[in-house]
């Protein structure tokens, strides 16, 4: 039987997609927050998913990271993007490559993912910015336990003394796991002891929402994803956040044959409309034009639709997704 997580009173307490290359995420995976010295000219102008997704996919054909492309992984000024509200209950609160999501309810706030290294200020900064009370904000949900999803744990645990930070046990033990092999390199990161494990349709009920855990093998083995309820007006979507996008640290064809089940998987949820999921805020922006939405959004006109409700092109991803898995899975077999 499955656990539900409850916040109780006084107690102590995450377009059209488009695959990115097996080692694109990989590169970003081994960058690190080693200081960032300005260049001149800025990689990019502002954070334009398509030119960003480019570059990704150059690296991932060459295996060799672009020095300037490193560097703007890493340029905290290059990646700021100020707080903005996809939904009433929902600010952005992450930066240009990679997401952080603040969704707040009736009893306090939920945290989706922590960003890293050079990011870590400017996230605290961003959910200052939203004028949420540090300590409403009672769980941190991560989706996995690579460090540009999971490296802010440890800093943002003290500043947050009412949060529980969750994650699957697979999450909890790949993050430990990879921030032990980093303490004897330069780029050494620090991960939190293990909090709340959740599993697999296990749900967090907070001020009328529910946070539901849908693992979703693939990414890393311990990816998850969440399930929430998101506002717009007087009308309620049901959000997936999609724990693991990219097919990089991959150990053989059984995790790329996880990784399909798994897309299969959210595809049947969004068809099936049993969790009614309609909204697709990602962990990673470029990787569905998240930044080109954000200015539609801004722009929309009263009485306009929001433009992140959109299964359709949420089922879109999924099959491009699914379609990468494909090709990946007979790599590895031939291999």
């Amino acid at each position: 039987m499955h656990n539900s997580y409850a916040q109780s009173p006084g107690a102590a307490m995450t377009g059209v997609f488009r695959t990115m290359p097996g080692l694109a995420l990989a590169a970003a995976m081994m960058v690190t927050a080693a200081p960032f010295q300005a260049s001149a000219q800025p990689l990019f102008d502002g954070c334009p998913s398509g030119p960003i997704l480019e570059r990704f996919t150059d690296f991932g054909r060459s295996g060799k990271m672009p020095p300037d492309l490193g560097k703007w992984l890493n340029d905290a000024d290059a990646q700021k993007v100020e707080p903005w509200k996809p939904f009433d209950n929902v600010d952005y609160v992450g930066v240009c490559w990679v997401s952080a999501w603040l969704v707040h309810t009736d009893e306090g706030s939920v945290l989706i993912d922590t960003l890293y290294g050079p990011f870590i200020g400017q996230l605290i900064d961003n959910l200052k910015a939203t004028g949420t009370d540090f300590a409403d904000i009672k769980y941190v949900l991560m989706t996995h336990g690579h460090f540009d999803h999971v490296g802010g744990a440890a800093a943002l645990k003290p500043l947050l003394p009412n949060a529980k930070f969750v994650m699957t046990q697979g999450g909890w033990d790949e993050a430990i796991e990879s921030a032990k092999k980093s303490e004897a390199t330069p780029r050494a990161w620090e991960m939190i002891e293990q909090d709340v494990v959740v599993e697999d349709g296990d749900t967090i009920e907070l001020g009328g929402n529910s946070f539901k855990v849908i693992e979703t093998p693939g990414h890393t083995w311990g990816t998850a994803s969440y399930l929430y309820d998101v506002t717009d007006g007087d009308q309620t979507y049901r959000a997936i956040t999609i724990g693991g996008l990219g097919l990089n640290a991959i150990d053989g064809p059984p995790q790329v044959e996880a990784y399909i089940e798994s897309v299969d998987r959210v595809r049947n949820i969004v068809e099936s409309g049993d969790d009614r999921v309609e909204v697709h805020l990602t962990t990673h922006g470029f990787s569905n034009d998240l930044d080109e939405n954000r200015q539609k959004h801004l722009a929309r006109k009263a009485g306009e639709p929001n433009i992140f409700v959109d299964p359709q092109a949420l089922l879109n991803q999924v099959a491009t997704l699914r379609a990468g898995a494909v090709e990946r899975l007979e790599i590895e077999k031939a291999k």
